[in-house]
């Protein structure tokens, strides 16, 4: 389910970005993604979200397939006190850019 118009007002209420110790580098590490890739995804017009259901047991989680300047990205998040959180960031699987671009 795509639901990326109802994730519009979330997105322009947002704050900003939750970067902490916590999540400042694991994507770089694990999946050489940038906090930079990261931010700049979400500006993807054609990018959409949907619900990430399976991981959403605590809060609500996303999914976000997306494209920044160099590359796809897979972009899982949820929003906390007015910003977003990235819990993780990798290039996309063929299935997922397939996905993207018939969308």
């Amino acid at each position: 389910m795509v639901i990326y118009n109802q994730m519009q007002d979330l997105f322009n209420q947002a704050l900003g970005f939750d970067w902490d110790s916590g999540n400042i580098d694991k994507n770089l590490i694990k999946h050489k993604v940038t906090n930079q890739e990261c931010e700049e995804a979400f500006f993807d017009l054609d990018a959409f979200v949907t619900e990430d259901v399976s991981h959403s047991t605590a809060e609500p989680r996303y999914q976000l397939l997306a494209k920044c300047k160099k590359r796809y990205l897979t972009i899982y998040f949820t929003y906390r006190r007015n910003k977003i959180r990235i819990i993780s960031a990798r290039d996309m699987n063929k299935k997922e850019k397939k996905r993207y671009e018939t969308i």
